[in-house]
């Protein structure tokens, strides 16, 4: 899978993020609307990407390096078999917020295309940057445009 770490088009620099609201393994509603004030690091992802295995336990390091520094990590599962998404867990666990979208509308609302597809959202609810594929090489690329965010009030 190809890597592309790349500010949002000109046109879409500072849209607001679609609308998301989905449950978590508990049956508990999250929405990306109750974050406003947070860096959002917004996942999509599914049992069968093979990048993903490798970015699980990265995203688990970059919310314990910066939960502090008001970052969250949500990532949002669309495999339509709950189970798959279970056995993905059992074997790579997350230490971050896990949301489930069987029916895949949330992919369509916010334009993916490829597993991982992660989208960079500031503290005031706007996309910065997207992010497709997931690649161990990159993630020092990745950890800076975070922390850039972070620095921004």
């Amino acid at each position: 899978m190809t890597l592309a770490w790349v500010p949002a088009r000109a046109a879409d620099t500072g849209v607001p993020a679609p609308m998301l609201r989905l449950p978590d393994v508990q049956g508990r509603q999250h929405d990306l609307a109750d974050l406003r004030g947070k860096v959002v690091y917004l996942d999509f992802w599914a049992s069968w990407c093979g990048p993903c295995r490798q970015s699980f336990p990265w995203m688990n390091q970059l919310q314990q390096r910066h939960a502090k520094d008001g970052l969250v990590v949500l990532a949002v599962n669309l495999d339509t078999e709950a189970k798959d998404a279970a056995a993905f867990l059992a074997r790579y666990p997350a230490s971050f917020s896990v949301l489930y979208d069987a029916t895949g509308a949330s992919a369509k609302a916010w334009g993916v295309k490829a597993m991982p597809s992660s989208y960079l959202i500031d503290r005031q609810g706007a996309i910065r940057s997207r992010h497709i594929g997931f690649r161990p090489s990159s993630a020092a690329e990745l950890d800076a445009q975070i922390a850039a965010l972070l620095q921004t009030p």
